[in-house]
This record gives C-alpha cells, sequence and structure tokens, in this order.
C-alpha cells in the first residue's frame, strides 16, 4: 500500500458498554449501539469508514477502473440464453450491449415467431440505485404473468400480475412476499409466501384470487414453528400444487390438485425431527428424497398419491455409504439421477422400463456438471451444464434415447487472450488435524513455478453443506494472468465428499470447518505453492466467519483476508430471536440458549475473540440492507479490531449504501465490487497494472 495508515486517521467508534449476560456469562460489547439502524451517529460512522477506505485505495483507483474494464471487456455484452421451451412458448433471457439489466422475452412454439418482450428490466429499473426483478410465473392459459420487485436489496418482493395480451399491469400489489408465486389450472388463483414483517421468515401461504385487494386474500397455511421456513410451487407435472416447510434436519409437504384451487391440502408426512425428504410427481406416485432410516447420503423411495404417508413408502435406489443423492429430474421415460461421488457430480439416466442405463461421461479431475433447466416432461431431451476451473461454460443438450449431445452455448471469452491450454487445474489433499484428508482444487497459468513466490487466493465457505464445486470464472482470468494461484478448499461444513461431510463441521464440531482451512493453508506453504508473505484467504457470509475465525487463530499465515458480508457475532445473533434467520440456524450452529452450544460458539465467535495482537492486512464490505447478515455484524468487528490490533496493516471497511447480502443489482456494477477486492490483493503484492 503507498499510503501509510498513519497518515490518515482511521476512524474511532465510540465506546458505549453494554453488558450482555447468559448462563451466568458477563461479555462486554462496546459497539453493541450499532444496531440502530435509523441513528445518524451510525450512518456517519459507516460513511467515515467509507471515505477512509477512499482515501486508503486512492491510489488504486485507476488499477480498479482498468480491472472493471479488462473484465467487463471478456464478457459478451449482447448476449442471450439458451432458449427453453415450455406450454408451447420459447422462453429467452437477453441482454442488449450497454445495458445492465436482463430483458426477458418468448416466442410461441418456434424460434422463428416474433419476440414478444415480457419484461425490459432496464426500463423498470431507471430511478432505482437497486432493482431486481423475480419470481416470474406464467398462467397455464399463458395469458398472465405474475412478478416480484425488491427494490431495497432486503428480499422483501411486492409481486405484481401482468396481462401478455394487453400489456396492462393490474393494480393488485402484494406485499412483504418471497417473490415466488404459482398459478392453479384456473388461470385466476394465485399461491404465493409472505414474510413475517420483523424476522423476514417466511412463515404463511396465502391464496390471492385475480381482481381482488391483496389484503382480502385467504390464509392457507400457516407455519407456527420459527426454525422452519414455509414455500409454495407447482410439481414439474403441473398436476399438483405443493406447499413445503423446511428447517435444517426436518421437512414436511402438504399437495392439492391443481385443479381444485378450493379444496384441502393433504399432508404427505407430518415432519418427524430428523427426517428430510423432497417429493417430486410422476403417474400416479410421489418420488420421496429422503434420510428416512438412517440414510445420511439419502435415497430414492416412491409412495402412491393416494396413501403417501412414511408407512408406504417403497426403496426404488438405497443408500449407498459413498455416494450422495442429490436430486432427481423426472421425464415420461426416464429418471435422471444427480449423484456426488468421491467430491465430483455424476449423472445417471435410467429408462422407468429397465432397458437403459448409464452414466453421462465426464473425464476431468476437477469438473462441475448439474442438470439444467428441465421443464418440459415429455421429451427425450436432458439438458445440463458442464464447465471445470479451465473450461468455460457449457449448456448441452443430451438425447437419452440416442445418446446424442449438442453443445447449445459455450461462454464466449472475449479479448482473444484467453486459451484454455495455457491453464492449469488439480485437485490436491492436505491432511487435517485429525488425520482427515481435505481436499483443495486449484487453476493457475502452466508455467508457474512451485517456488513459494507465488500468490495464492484461498477460497472457502464451509457451512449448510453447501458445496462450491470448482467452476469457471471469467472474472478470475485477472488474477491468473498476473500470477495468482486461486484454490478451494473443500472444508468440512460442505458436502462436497457426502453428508457426513456436513455434520462433521456443524454444531459441536463447527470448528473442524476452521481448522480444516488453517490446514489447507499449511499444506499449500508446505507444497511450496505459495508462503504467508504471498497468501490470501477470502469468503462471504458464512465464509465471512470462517475467514473472521482464520484471522484469530491463525493471522501470522496470511498477508490479506477478504470477509464478504461476514458472520462474526455469532453469539450476540444467535440469541436474538428477533433478528431474520435466527431461530431457523439453531440446528445449523445450536441453540445458545443451551449452555453447551453457547460456550462452544463463544469460542469461536470472531467478534468475542478479536485480541490485541497482529492481524494480516484485511478488506471487510457490507450492504447496509442485508436481511442475511446485518450490517452491524461487520461493523462491530472492524470497530473491535480497530481498537484492539498490535499492527500498522490496513484494515479497510466499505459499506455499500444502497445494497443488500448479493450486493450491486446491475449486470456491470456487480464486477465492481470484484474489481475493488482484486485492486486490494495486487496492490498488497505490488502488482500495479
Amino acid at each position: 500500500m503507498k499510503v501509510a495508515a498513519k497518515e490518515i486517521i482511521a476512524p474511532q467508534a465510540r465506546k458505549i458498554p453494554v453488558q450482555l449476560e447468559k448462563h451466568g456469562d458477563i461479555r462486554t460489547d462496546n459497539y453493541f449501539w450499532m444496531r440502530e439502524r435509523e441513528n445518524p451517529e451510525v450512518i456517519d460512522y459507516l460513511t467515515q469508514e467509507n471515505r477512509y477506505n477512499d482515501q486508503m485505495t486512492a491510489h488504486t483507483k485507476e488499477l480498479q477502473e482498468n480491472l472493471f474494464q479488462e473484465v467487463k471487456q471478456r464478457i459478451k455484452e449482447d448476449d442471450s440464453s439458451v432458449p427453453y421451451k415450455l406450454n408451447g412458448y420459447w422462453y429467452i433471457t437477453r441482454f442488449e450491449k450497454g445495458k445492465d439489466y436482463p430483458i426477458y422475452s418468448r416466442k410461441k412454439e418456434t424460434l422463428d415467431a416474433p419476440e414478444e418482450i415480457l419484461f425490459n428490466v432496464n426500463e423498470m429499473a431507471k430511478g432505482h440505485d437497486y432493482y431486481r426483478l423475480s419470481g416470474l410465473s406464467v398462467s397455464p392459459n399463458n395469458k398472465l404473468i405474475s412478478y416480484a420487485v425488491d427494490t431495497v436489496s432486503r428480499r422483501k418482493y411486492t409481486i405484481y400480475i401482468k396481462n401478455l395480451e394487453t400489456g396492462e399491469v393490474y393494480s393488485e400489489k402484494i406485499k412483504n412476499t418471497t417473490g415466488g408465486a404459482t398459478w392453479a389450472s384456473d388461470n385466476k388463483t394465485l399461491f404465493y409466501a409472505r414474510k413475517d414483517e420483523e424476522t423476514l421468515r417466511s412463515n404463511k401461504i396465502y391464496k390471492h384470487r385475480l381482481g381482488t385487494k391483496a389484503k382480502e386474500d385467504e390464509l392457507i397455511f400457516v407455519e407456527e414453528d420459527e426454525t422452519f421456513h414455509t414455500y409454495v410451487y407447482k410439481s414439474k407435472s403441473q398436476r399438483f400444487i405443493i406447499i413445503g416447510s423446511d428447517s435444517t434436519l426436518t421437512s414436511e409437504y402438504r399437495f392439492l390438485s391443481a385443479d381444485d384451487p378450493d379444496g384441502e391440502f393433504k399432508i404427505v408426512q407430518p415432519r418427524i425431527r430428523g427426517v428430510e425428504y423432497s417429493i417430486a410427481h410422476y403417474r400416479d406416485c410421489f418420488y420421496i428424497l429422503t434420510n428416512k432410516d438412517g440414510a445420511t447420503n439419502f435415497k430414492l423411495m416412491k409412495a402412491s398419491v393416494h396413501d403417501p404417508g412414511i408407512e408406504n413408502w417403497k426403496e426404488v435406489i438405497p443408500h449407498r455409504e459413498d455416494v450422495l443423492l442429490e436430486d432427481i429430474d423426472l421425464f415420461r421415460d426416464y429418471l435422471v439421477v444427480s449423484e456426488r461421488s468421491e467430491g465430483l457430480n455424476k449423472i445417471h439416466i435410467r429408462r422407468w422400463d429397465g432397458t437403459d442405463a448409464y452414466f453421462l461421461p465426464f473425464d476431468n479431475e476437477t469438473y462441475t456438471a448439474f442438470t439444467g433447466t428441465n421443464p418440459d416432461f415429455d421429451t427425450e431431451i436432458l439438458r445440463y451444464t458442464y464447465n471445470s476451473l479451465i473450461t468455460p461454460t457449457q449448456v448441452v443438450d443430451f438425447n437419452m434415447r440416442t445418446k446424442e449431445k449438442i453443445v447449445r452455448k459455450e461462454l464466449e471469452v472475449l479479448g482473444g487472450k484467453f486459451k484454455k491450454e495455457n491453464y492449469v487445474s488439480e485437485r490436491i489433499w492436505a491432511t487435517a488435524q485429525d488425520g482427515t484428508l481435505i481436499p483443495v482444487t486449484m487453476v493457475h497459468r502452466r508455467e508457474l513455478k512451485r517456488d513459494g513466490s507465488n500468490p495464492v487466493l484461498l477460497y472457502a465457505y464451509g457451512s449448510y453443506g453447501s458445496t462450491i464445486d470448482p467452476y469457471f470464472s471469467n472474472v478470475r482470468l485477472s488474477l491468473l494472468d498476473r500470477g495468482f494461484i486461486f484454490a478451494i478448499a473443500h472444508v468440512r461444513g460442505g458436502e462436497y465428499l457426502g453428508r457426513p461431510w456436513y455434520e462433521d463441521g456443524k454444531l459441536l464440531k463447527k470448528k473442524n470447518t476452521f481448522t480444516d482451512f488453517i490446514d489447507c493453508t499449511l499444506h499449500l506453504i508446505k507444497e511450496k505453492y505459495t508462503s504467508p508473505e504471498h497468501m490470501y484467504a477470502s469468503g462471504g457470509s458464512a465464509g465471512g466467519l470462517l475467514m473472521g475465525v482464520v484471522a484469530n487463530m491463525a493471522p501470522h499465515l496470511y498477508k490479506g483476508i477478504i470477509a464478504s458480508v461476514p458472520f462474526v457475532d455469532v453469539v450476540t445473533t444467535m440469541l436474538d430471536d428477533t433478528i431474520p434467520l435466527t431461530t431457523g440456524e439453531y440446528d445449523e450452529w445450536g441453540n445458545p440458549n443451551i449452555p453447551e452450544y453457547y460456550f462452544y460458539m463463544k469460542a469461536y465467535s470472531p467478534y468475542d475473540n478479536v485480541m490485541a495482537q497482529d492481524y494480516p492486512n484485511m478488506l471487510v464490505t457490507t450492504g447496509l440492507h442485508d436481511s442475511q447478515v446485518q450490517y452491524w455484524e461487520p461493523a462491530k468487528w472492524v470497530a473491535k479490531l480497530r481498537e484492539l490490533k498490535t499492527d500498522n496493516n490496513i484494515l479497510l471497511f466499505h459499506t455499500n449504501m444502497e445494497a443488500g447480502h448479493g450486493g450491486a443489482s446491475g449486470r456491470f456494477e456487480a464486477l465492481r465490487e470484484v474489481a475493488e477486492e482484486y485492486a486490494f490483493l495486487l496492490d498488497l503484492e505490488g502488482i500495479t497494472e
């Protein structure tokens, strides 16, 4: 960094001690006041931090702009999705050159038909700092579409209904929803989920009748359990409206004939603590993906629609210790099963009549493959997506009968400089403290030498069983071409190696996530990919928690850390059931109202464990309107770091005053946030262009 930290005075937040007592334990929080969103002093502090960030990075503004333009020039601006067919229409999403938002359109029956514009989001977003269109749902007669808009980034959507024949947007507005909605077969009844005003938990399902006011909507279902959320959708067969209720460990479904919107929902199987299941309809059966009877990696069962209770479930695909059953796609003649084995995606295709069964062939060691948009039940074409750390994303149509495949689209990397053969992707294994082997996938330039001098950006998430697969990134090339290695640590807490991998990184085993990441770092250093002087770490949200813990536990291993929208005040947040999502998280982190969980999470919570020690250079980002991780968590964390850290390293904190958890809404504006992060890394490496 060209500007020494001492030349520009960092903001010092006011300390107002608040004592928080639980289980006889007292924590003093000097920055508790920052949660007062409407307090001018809070806004002033965030503004001061933004000003400080601007001053400290002023010398990188040209680099940031160059990175932004470089990345943007690789992206095809006038781009469009691969069309998919649903109910007689081809649906297309496209972008126009110089525009930030998509245009949604459709064509009747053939792709040669005239284009019908559903929404031009560029026009709709005018005058808004943030704009998100979501939840598009076309009525069965193709004449109406419901859609949802969020202009704040709190994930509180307002649903509207548009007449596709006249272009009229009806006057009814349904506020405070999840955004999703689904039509009954009568083309006038719409089911949707509403959120609790305070916690933002989706807890109620309503039924709206076309032409009536939202306040007259009929309440269909209430999810009383605060650890559950609820949602509603239509089966792929279009036969049923389905209400789902989920917590981290338990699920429950209800169904109703789409032809009978005023009928009574029937339950599939009442919730049983610890039993997860999901349903898909085929002919007269529900196909049920479940962990019933200790099937940790899940198995596939089926039951009659007329008698779907658990006592009638029959096994279709048994549980396997070494294969995670992730999802299924149902077609008239085929069952497609998405599995994960040894960390890799597998797609298994089998005919219902038993005459053929095979896996799609993938030959790379580090790739990502998943089934795509397949709304058509009566087809022999499976659409899937394939990419790897060095292979641009491909959308493939595969004929399940003839086994022929057509690549419908491959991501274009513009500029003429990208050549796949210039890069190498590999998978290595680090040994954790307890002897467990932790996979790390990485990508770098082919000419790289393992002499300890390479900058490495190590990324991880590691929570909720969410797996970060090795994926291609157009943007990432800007780091790779400047000598960086990009690596993903597949730490416990994700499901890269199956469901037990997740179970080993949650609740009272959560610390495995953090020590796995540190052990992956040590392995990269030991194998001379890099050294602490060139080692960087990055994570967001729950991955930001990981960054906070790592910064406390092993600050000496990293030159710099990027923590995006980080969940860092674990104990306080998990004790506050008014905060969005808190109660639904008990099965992930534990319930701190129980002493064992309280003291365990207190032992790793980044905010509670900031201490007087040297910390790496750090960039922390958040959004003022974030509904997932409240802005005050990183704000308090940064203030405490400023108070206690003993080094002169850079600590930057940037709050997007218009955005929430996902950052900027515009297609290219989001790239400016990436350019900011990359400039931070390159500046620390002394790379100026």
